[in-house]
């Protein structure tokens, strides 16, 4: 069940709530992805709080077409960190490593225009 900014975890109920809505915009996230619930409230709730409070610019990662299929690259690198056949196979994987560096995903098309963001502020 996704949460929204009326319903969330009792976990959440203390947080800020700049630090709240980010924590349910990660969870919601992570549940998407198959997390366990707790763990995604957990995971959510950390990320969130480094996040919000912490100095650290969230770093922005790149679905993009690759010679061998598609890759995920950390944007302005030209070292992919991912590579997979198609998107579909590489889309599981990149967001579990967007969501473990606290990044935003940016999702291209095959001919290099903008898809999709997620995780973003």
């Amino acid at each position: 069940m996704p949460w929204s900014k009326d319903d969330y975890p009792d976990s959440f109920k203390n947080l800020n709530s700049e630090v709240r809505n980010k924590a349910i915009e990660i969870a919601n996230a992570l549940l998407r992805d198959d997390y366990d619930e707790g763990r995604a409230i957990s995971i959510a709730t950390a990320q969130a709080q480094k996040y919000v409070e912490g100095d650290e610019e969230q770093p922005v990662y790149e679905i993009r077409s690759h010679d061998d299929g598609w890759q995920l690259k950390k944007k302005d690198s030209k070292k992919a960190i991912l590579i997979e056949e198609t998107k579909e196979e590489l889309m599981g994987e990149a967001k579990r490593y967007v969501n473990k560096h606290n990044g935003e995903l940016h999702i291209y098309t095959g001919d290099g225009k903008l898809e999709d963001k997620l995780y973003e502020d």
